[in-house]
């Protein structure tokens, strides 16, 4: 395999893991902010009665 075309695979490759990476890391975000959104009334009934609970 002459040098040049293996330098067009390594950079074809470093191109797909760069796709797959930002994939990767958009569906984790996107699976945090679920989660966030999800809890997040919890929190607020949680902190209105520990207000309650105190005062």
């Amino acid at each position: 395999m002459g040098p040049e075309i293996h330098y067009q695979l390594i950079t074809n490759r470093v191109a797909e893991l760069h796709d797959e990476a930002s994939n990767h890391r958009l569906a984790r975000e996107a699976v945090a902010g679920r989660k966030a959104r999800e809890l997040a009334p919890q929190r607020r009934l949680r902190a209105a009665f520990g207000k309650l609970r105190t005062s």
